[in-house]
């Protein structure tokens, strides 16, 4: 298990602009062998039913008292709202469409497991492996995990841990973000 830390390097109540930083630093890696992982809190008939339009066979759970009630049960998450997600190594080309199927009161984190971040020698960056290069965009959260809901969105990358800013500082400026400061342990 390797833990990472999740710098956010911008908060926007924009999806598109999220989306278009997401965009930017996706493409300053190599996206052979990334994969795209779904965690959410969907809270809404309307973006259960756009989330399992995109995801069919969508892994989720939720505990009404002391019964826990899953996908894996077979039974129908409509009826056990709010559902918790956990659907993870789906190829990237899902993510935008899963993103945009969320309602308004769903919040989720979208995580793109990359290959590496790149050496960028000019900025004496070395590479960093796939087990601490991570994009996250948080919606309609804050945080990786949902804990603090909002109306806004959050782009985060993952780096080694707090001794490697520079690198963060260094995607936050190509993609037209700001690094303000805001770290998250990310354990995988």
């Amino acid at each position: 298990m390797s833990n990472s830390t999740a710098a956010a390097v911008l908060t926007t109540p924009d999806l598109d602009e999220a989306l278009r930083v997401v965009r930017t630093l996706l493409g300053i890696t190599d996206l052979t062998r990334a994969e795209v992982d779904f965690e959410a809190r969907i809270r809404s008939r309307e973006g259960l039913a756009e989330v399992l339009r995109v995801l069919p066979g969508l892994n989720w759970w939720a505990r009404q008292g002391a019964e826990k009630r899953s996908a894996e049960n077979g039974d129908d998450p409509s009826e056990c709202l709010p559902v918790s997600v956990h659907d993870w190594c789906h190829p990237l080309e899902l993510a935008e469409p899963f993103i945009r199927a969320l309602g308004p009161q769903d919040a989720a984190a979208v995580r793109w497991d990359l290959d590496e971040w790149p050496e960028v020698p000019e900025a004496g960056l070395e590479s960093i492996s796939q087990k601490y290069a991570y994009l996250t965009l948080s919606v309609h959260s804050r945080d990786l995990y949902q804990y603090e809901p909002a109306a806004d969105h959050t782009v985060h990358v993952h780096v080694r841990g707090e001794h490697d800013l520079d690198r963060v500082q260094w995607l936050a400026a190509r993609a037209g973000g700001r690094f303000d400061g805001r770290t998250e342990l990310a354990p995988l």
